[in-house]
């Protein structure tokens, strides 16, 4: 929840605009305040009448605006907030805050703000994908600034891809991660999520049926928790969790890379369902049908990335969790898998295609470490990630 907490939040100029008003109901349901901030360009898309409204307070506009500056000057205005949320931000504001300009109220509240900055980018997919785009979050990233989205789908524009604002739930949830302070805050965590994808050639690949459901539930919930999460993702069918650092990666070696690259931390769950093999040399050309009979395969193991981890002589996270995906002998394949890593617990869990997990709504999973099992009832994943954050919190103290 967000009792108590003051948003200041900057509504840019784009169609994604209209969402802001939601996101203003959404924050105040859950006992935040909002103080809102409306750009020329975003009053082409809502007006102050609405916006003031749904957020109980007056809205500001005009960086000269002596009634304004009297009482309350743009300066005090920027660090009033227990967070800066801009939403939607679109590429111009990216694009002042990278690069210091203070023309407006808004960029001149950022430039002058000392505090937490969330944005939640909304463009067109072109302009999103732009270098000089890119860059200027590169820029915001090193600054300290959070980003939450954007989401691939249909853009008012008629194109497809990134650049559609979150939603506001999933800025909610990045907001209540990044004002957290939770059981975990100053902990930073990793989690592993979603499948591989392992090529044959360049139109084919190998993967299995997760959805990274599960491993995104458990984002989430740590985030809310308070921790610092570093979330590396296969191409997952679920949106990846707000408020927290995503590294999308296709392979298993690509997982096994970012993995790496985000050590140290305090703890790493690997919830990811990682391919166990890839195709040695795999094809950079389509493999046709051919009158000599099947193409031949040859498969290489790929990296065993839990055991590197908890069998890692420095460096080594203080809290590291697996995951067994079984189909039967779940406790005692579980067990064994425990014992042949070296992490501290495993999850285990029944995918077999009559429970529904993999790709379904719910899990039962056991919980194997030192102590022996313990069982949990099925419940959602989302009651999972939040029982398994709970009980992660107590062992990191």
């Amino acid at each position: 929840m967000l009792t108590g907490k003051h948003i200041l939040l900057i509504i840019g100029g784009g169609i994604a605009a209209f969402k802001s008003l939601d996101l203003i109901r959404r924050l105040r349901e859950r006992g935040a305040s909002v103080t809102p901030v409306l750009t020329r360009a975003g009053e082409e898309f809502v007006t102050p009448l609405s916006v003031s409204a749904l957020a109980g307070q007056k809205v500001y506009r005009d960086l000269f605006d002596l009634t304004d500056e009297a009482e309350m000057g743009h300066i005090q205005l920027s660090r009033v907030a227990d967070l800066v949320v801009v939403a939607p931000a679109t590429a111009d504001l990216i694009a002042k805050m990278a690069g210091g300009l203070a023309n407006d109220l808004a960029s001149t509240v950022l430039l002058a703000t000392d505090t937490p900055v969330l944005v939640a980018p909304a463009m067109n997919v072109r302009m999103w994908q732009h270098p000089a785009t890119q860059r200027n979050l590169t820029t915001l990233s090193q600054d300290d600034v959070s980003v939450v989205g954007p989401n691939d789908g249909d853009m008012a524009c008629g194109e497809f891809g990134p650049g559609r604002m979150a939603e506001p739930l999933e800025i909610v949830a990045a907001i209540e991660a990044r004002v957290a302070d939770g059981p975990l805050s100053g902990k930073r965590l990793i989690v592993t999520s979603g499948p591989t994808h392992e090529p044959i050639d360049p139109v084919r690949y190998i993967a299995n049926r997760s959805s990274g459901a599960q491993g995104t539930a458990i984002a989430r919930a740590l985030a809310a928790q308070g921790a610092e999460v570093v979330f590396v993702t296969g191409p997952a069918d679920v949106p990846p969790p707000g408020g927290v650092e995503v590294i999308r990666v296709q392979t298993a070696r690509e997982m096994q890379a970012a993995v790496e690259a985000a050590l140290p931390a305090d703890a790493a769950v690997f919830a990811a369902a990682v391919a166990d093999w890839r195709v040695e040399g795999a094809s950079s050309r389509k493999l046709k049908k051919s009158k000599d009979g099947l193409p031949r395969l040859e498969f290489a193991e790929n990296p065993d990335i839990l055991r590197q981890v908890a069998q890692m002589k420095k460096g080594r996270p203080g809290l590291v969790i697996g995951f067994a995906a079984e189909t039967d002998d779940v406790v005692e394949n579980a067990t064994a898998k425990r014992a042949r890593k070296g992490c501290d617990w495993i999850v285990a869990n029944d995918v077999s295609e009559a429970s529904g997990v993999m790709g379904g709504a719910e899990n039962t999973v056991v919980i194997i470490d030192d102590s022996g099992t313990e069982s949990w009832p099925t419940l959602s994943k989302s009651d999972v990630a939040r029982r398994l954050a709970e009980r992660i919190a107590a062992a990191l103290g």
